[in-house]
């Protein structure tokens, strides 16, 4: 199973999934917001320049992502 990095900020809520490779420093070319009325929250997927998509941000993640999920990532905030 593939190691994959997930970033939590428990201040603003918000989730990252990367999907690149953990030590790579892979920057979004291209942003590209899911319905926001759709899914009652923003999801954010971001792509590289050759179109491959390298993250997922999720907004209002404690809403969206399972538990487990956000207490085992890395936290941004300080509690």
């Amino acid at each position: 199973m593939a190691d994959v990095r997930v970033t939590y900020d428990k201040t603003a809520n918000a989730a990252y999934k990367y999907l690149s490779e953990p030590q790579a420093r892979v920057k979004s070319a291209h942003m590209y917001p899911c319905d926001p009325v759709s899914v009652d929250g923003m999801i954010n997927l971001d792509f590289d320049e050759q179109g491959r998509l390298i993250g997922i941000e999720v907004l209002a993640a404690s809403s969206k992502l399972p538990k487990y999920l956000l207490q085992s990532a890395e936290r941004l905030d300080t509690e």
